[in-house]
């Protein structure tokens, strides 16, 4: 059995259902300690922190992650115990082997290989996790985050571990993610009798030509690392329960994923500008849940495509693709991140899964990276 295996199945068998830790904080901290990292837990509300650093100087090289796992589901539809680490064949399995307790296991072995190596490093190893990722994320990384930028304590470089890979470990890696905001729109009418029209005004009939146009709408073209902008409706609501009755209000749910070539704040004004033409009485109520961001081609992209390239032997593709991480909390500090893990086939699945190999793999891919940028 490998360190990075181990421990791997060590946090594995911990329960940590967002937003408890468990332990596994304790646990990674206990590792690092010994090896000359200072540590600190942080907690906010429900939520534990770690941040841990190994040196004082400039630059900070961080990997970001999470102990916290989503809920099993029916646990009688899993092939083994979601909490008891399942070995067959070449195949691990448990809740959060792949979403993401064995990046947090490779980058605590590759932190020690480097260290007991006795190869001098230039600059400073951070680990900042959290156990709210998977929930609101509102006492996690984000509070964490604040506390370092109030002291100055400057991130340069970040990996966060989520589960980047498509088929093979390494094939692909975030170099970004899309913005994400969303508005709970009501529209305002005058509730009334179906058959008196003339006393009522229907608020989903006002809406229907402001409908077409937010949906036709052309936002943005994206750009080399993004896809267009894209508007989306997930829930139109009125009514009584009534088949004679016009309802007074309207609600309307949507979401908009947005790149780099928008900001939120353009998305608001274009969205009320369409709203407002139509002269709709109408309330808006806005959420960002996640600024876009994008590490563009420089030192830490380079040193992850080296690392791939020398342990995987294989081209990776950059891809900003799939829903928010973290690392957008860290992004907007002036961080250069990326995100690079596992296989994300099976995560939030029964039966959740990742090959041993990549275990290894993933293992000499952070240590690659560090010794890149650090030595």
């Amino acid at each position: 059995m490998s360190d990075t295996l181990d421990l791997a199945k060590t946090l594995i068998s911990i329960d940590s259902i967002t937003p408890d830790d468990k332990g596994c904080q304790k646990m990674i901290a206990d590792y690092l300690q010994p090896l000359g990292f200072n540590i600190e837990h942080m907690k906010f509300g429900d939520v534990d922190n770690l941040w841990a650093r190994y040196g004082t100087e400039a630059p900070l090289f961080v990997f970001a992650g999470h102990t916290d796992v989503v809920p099993t589901g029916p646990i009688e539809r899993w092939s083994h115990p979601p909490f008891q680490p399942t070995l067959v064949g070449d195949t691990l399995y448990g809740r959060g082997v792949a979403d993401m307790k064995s990046s947090i296991a490779a980058m605590m072995v590759a932190c020690k290989a480097l260290i007991e190596s006795g190869t001098a490093i230039k600059g400073s190893i951070g680990f900042l996790i959290t156990s709210d990722e998977e929930g609101p994320a509102l006492d996690g990384t984000v509070r964490v985050i604040e506390t370092l930028e109030a002291r100055n304590e400057k991130i340069d470089w970040c990996l966060v571990g989520e589960p980047s890979s498509t088929d093979t470990v390494g094939d692909v890696i975030k170099n970004g993610r899309r913005g994400s905001i969303s508005g709970t729109l009501t529209i305002h009418g005058q509730q009334g009798h179906i058959a008196y029209p003339h006393l009522a005004v229907n608020p989903i009939h006002l809406f229907s030509p402001a409908l077409n146009d937010l949906v036709t709408e052309h936002w943005d073209k994206g750009n080399e690392f993004f896809p267009p902008t894209s508007f989306q409706i997930s829930n139109i609501n009125a009514g009584t329960g009534a088949t004679n009755v016009i309802p007074g209000d309207l609600e309307v749910l949507f979401n908009l994923r947005f790149s780099t070539a928008l900001t939120d704040a353009e998305i608001q004004n274009r969205i009320e500008s369409i709203l407002n033409k139509h002269q709709l009485d109408y309330t808006l109520d806005w959420t960002i849940s996640g600024q876009a961001f994008l590490t563009p081609r420089g030192q830490l992209v380079d040193a992850v495509q080296d690392a791939i390239s020398n342990v995987c032997n294989i081209e990776t593709e950059l891809s900003t693709a799939g829903g928010t991480s973290d690392g957008r909390f860290i992004a907007p500090t002036g961080a250069q991140v990326i995100e690079v893990g596992p296989v994300n086939k099976s995560i939030h699945q029964i039966d959740e899964n990742i090959n041993i190999n990549d275990l290894e793999k993933l293992t000499e891919i952070y240590q690659h990276i560090l010794v890149k940028l650090l030595t």
